[in-house]
């Protein structure tokens, strides 16, 4: 797989939309020493939904749309963020999956978006992605400006920053990190609005071949914030659980499709079946002892385009649903 595309540049007039908007969008902008800049999207400002639906979009590398809609596929949570990519590839492994792992001290965030694409280490003497997924997809990604997306409900601090900057081989001043709490409403949107990258993920987790994805879209329902970071992050992993909704477009048989189909639900994990708040308190907090086959859509199609045929697996749950959501 080799793409031409450049996520960074892509997203760049949509950080320019936040930074030019920032008022409206009710964001905190604030420029470093360095010349980084900060934009807070929910820590000491209110942020929003439109806000989260722009970061969305920034997070899948300008390559995917989402918008928000009122739904009626859920008994009691009409309010729906749809998103496409017409790269899902590139656009959700690529850029969107919160893959870069930084820490400092006591800060501890994973990063995400079109920054990834960017950020190398040396190792062995030879330059190559910080992440490993880069070399599978064959892109490392070139630009003069960069941002990346913390899901946090802190600004990181000057030495995240600057390895961050130094990774991308940027200045600081051609660096933006857009700071997103998960207990914010802008917060939750960008994560629920990952649903399609979820099932991305699961399908390279189940060894389908990516190169044989060649479209896709998915919804799920927006969840009500929570100011506890525990159950905040709970209601944004089980509204793509209980309700999330994945359309896959895929070349190969019918019985590959089939098969992903079938194994790509949440459903089909042995730590489904209750609030994930729950399963988290469960294994003591500790995020690696949760079943990674859980995070996945409530429902898939998988279209076969080669034959025209589409196969559906997994279940809509509203009671699950109501009982994360606190109704």
């Amino acid at each position: 797989m080799q793409y031409q595309a450049s996520v960074n540049k892509l997203t760049q007039p949509l950080v320019a939309h936040l930074l030019d908007h920032a008022d409206k969008l009710r964001l905190g902008v604030e420029k470093l020493e360095n010349g980084c800049t900060i934009i807070d999207a929910g820590i000491n400002v209110p942020g929003g939904l439109e806000a989260g639906r722009i970061i969305t979009e920034i997070c899948m590398g300008g390559m995917g749309t989402a918008t928000l809609s009122q739904s009626c596929y859920t008994n009691n949570w009409p309010l729906t963020i749809n998103v496409h990519a017409a790269n899902p590839v590139l656009s959700c492994l690529g850029s969107q999956y919160a893959g870069w792992s930084l820490s400092h001290g006591k800060y501890y965030a994973l990063g995400s978006g079109p920054a990834r694409a960017m950020a190398t280490k040396v190792k062995d003497g030879a330059v190559e992605p910080v992440e490993e997924l880069y070399k599978e997809l064959e892109y490392r990604d070139s630009n003069d400006k960069t941002v990346l997306v913390i899901e946090n409900d802190a600004v990181p601090p000057v030495e995240i920053v600057e390895k961050v900057a130094a990774a991308c081989g940027v200045s600081p001043a051609d660096l933006t990190i857009i700071v997103t709490p998960t207990s914010s409403l802008a917060g939750g949107v960008q994560v629920v609005g990952r649903v399609l990258e979820v099932a991305m993920h699961k399908a390279h987790a189940l060894h389908f071949p990516l190169e044989n994805i060649i479209d896709g879209s998915g919804s799920a329902p927006v969840c009500p914030p929570h100011p506890n970071f525990v159950k905040a992050m709970g209601r944004t992993n089980d509204a793509i659980l209980f309700a999330g909704q994945v359309h896959l477009f895929v070349k190969g048989s019918d019985e590959a499709a089939e098969k992903l189909a079938k194994e790509l639900p949440s459903s089909t994990s042995k730590d489904y079946g209750k609030p994930f708040a729950d399963i988290f308190k469960a294994y003591e907090y500790d995020f690696f002892k949760v079943d990674a086959m859980l995070f996945s859509p409530a429902v898939v199609i998988v279209t076969a385009v080669e034959s025209g045929k589409s196969f559906r697996a997994g279940k809509l749950d509203n009671a699950l649903l109501d009982q994360s959501f606190g109704l």
